[in-house]
């Protein structure tokens, strides 16, 4: 029993020693292999070597500021270089960015982290990493996903029309998506819907003229009570049929 005692005792002080372990930020990769390996974590509060299972070396889990992991959980983390997100509670991630397209908007997502990522701001790419044929609705929900866990403030979503994706994305609970093919839609959605996503079309603007839409996007925010109350029916509305499911 004795024994028992300071086994367990010693497990419990390795595991509040991890608390105080620092872990790289992340940074995300332009791979869609990669990019389909964060695994979201938030709701546990002890990491096990089991939450890690399958995830593949550089590969990212998101958990919450206060989440312990096991002695085995902190080995496999270094051993496989798993880039950890804390995550603080009812917080979101500051001046962050998650970007993804399908092949239409391969070329302009590749030219917009670049410039994101010069204006400071820190970019999680979700894909696609090829102008090779994929579904857009797959990294619509990547992209939206990651806007409706808190893990980036906002969205940014390249296909041929821009259309496809804001319909897909928008079925995630929390996401406001909008196709923008001016500046002043980009403000109005911000302004007037509250958007938190921007999808854009790559066969309907210049590049210049993405870059126009994203800053107006980013630079206009929702500020007018009259608009608030707006947007908070649309959630409203949201929330009756959530209840249903």
């Amino acid at each position: 029993m004795f024994c028992k005692d300071i086994i367990q005792t010693s497990f419990k002080s390795q595991v509040e020693e991890s608390m105080s372990e620092k872990f790289p930020e992340i940074l995300r990769t332009n791979s869609v292999k990669q990019s389909q390996q964060i695994r979201d974590e938030s709701e546990r509060k002890l990491i096990t070597e089991l939450e890690l299972r399958g995830l593949e070396d550089g590969a990212s889990i998101l958990v919450m500021e206060d989440a312990k992991f096991t002695p085995l959980a902190l080995d496999i983390v270094k051993e496989k270089k798993i880039e950890v997100i804390r995550r603080k509670r009812g917080a979101r991630v500051s001046g962050s960015i998650a970007i993804g397209s399908d092949h239409g908007g391969f070329d302009y997502k590749e030219r917009l982290k670049s410039y994101l990522l010069d204006r400071g701001f820190k970019v999680y790419d979700f894909g696609t990493n090829s102008k090779d044929p994929v579904d857009y609705p797959d990294f619509a929900h990547a992209v939206g996903k990651a806007v409706s866990d808190g893990v980036a403030d906002f969205g940014i979503l390249i296909d041929g029309a821009g259309i496809g994706s804001a319909v897909a994305a928008n079925k995630i609970p929390g996401v406001r998506a909008a196709a923008c093919y001016n500046v002043a839609l980009a403000k109005n959605s911000r302004e007037h819907n509250g958007a938190n996503v921007l999808t854009l079309g790559s066969s309907q603007n210049t590049f210049e003229e993405i870059i126009q839409i994203v800053d107006a996007f980013l630079s206009s925010d929702l500020i007018e009570e009259r608009h608030k109350k707006r947007v908070s029916k649309i959630e409203g509305i949201e929330r009756q049929y959530l209840n249903k499911i």
